[in-house]
């Protein structure tokens, strides 16, 4: 049996790959981390040749992503809570109104955000909360509206902070969704809601995992690329 390669950097043309090798994988796999870093898996004897034909035959791919990264990292502005600021609900923008009294911190009423002048100093927390509340409510109902089409049943949906993912699938077939899908435009928040539900059957993204979302939501493709593209404008907050 042949010694294991070293070899722990790769450099083609303007890429540079960290080399991760392990007996037991069985193929050649390139990830692009959320910092932009490329990391190339491979088994233990893939020569360099091997490693430099699939980096090239993944370029385009590879440029894709990069690109990708590069847009979700830049500077998202911050929402001032003042008069007259927009804020998203469903992918619509609602100005702020502040009022000197009403009975909650926070309203939408007559197509405004109401914030309560009092409640200024903790208005972010207030949003939050706001959108936990009425995206644990807007998502519970259209988990109820898919679960029988997709033969799924989950235990139930719970709405927080989850970073950079929209939703995830947890232990005891949980649902989890970050507050700020609630922000996006219905029809993308309802992807996200599928694509988590087919995770109750595929845990990973293989071809009988996208075909499972395609049965119920034949242009879920459109709907991906928009949040791929636009997802980013809903982040500041």
């Amino acid at each position: 049996m042949l010694a294991p390669l070293t070899l722990a950097r790769l450099q083609v043309d303007d890429l540079q790959f960290h080399v991760r090798r392990s007996a037991r994988r069985r193929t050649l796999q390139i990830t692009v981390e959320r910092d932009g870093a490329l990391v190339l898996s491979a088994p233990p004897q893939v020569d360099e040749a091997t490693l430099r034909a699939f980096v090239l035959q993944k370029r385009f791919w590879i440029y894709t992503r990069l690109a990708e990264k590069e847009r979700l990292q830049r500077p998202v502005p911050r929402k001032e809570f003042v008069g007259g600021e927009g804020f998203l609900y469903l992918g619509r923008s609602h100005r702020l109104k502040l009022v000197d009294e009403q009975d909650a911190p926070l309203k939408l009423a007559a197509g405004r955000f109401c914030l309560r002048r009092d409640a200024l100093p903790a208005a972010r927390e207030h949003f939050i909360r706001w959108y936990s509340q009425r995206g644990r409510a807007w998502l519970s109902s259209r988990v109820a509206d898919y679960q029988s089409r997709m033969e799924v049943a989950p235990a139930g949906v719970k709405v927080q902070e989850l970073g950079y993912r929209w939703g995830s699938c947890g232990k005891g077939d949980w649902l989890y969704f970050h507050w700020k899908a609630i922000l996006l435009p219905a029809r993308i928040a309802e992807y996200v809601l599928v694509h988590e539900l087919a995770h109750l059957h595929e845990p990973h993204h293989t071809p009988a995992f996208w075909r499972r979302v395609e049965r119920v939501m034949p242009d879920y493709a459109q709907r991906k690329a928009w949040l791929a593209e636009h997802g980013i404008d809903v982040e500041g907050l």
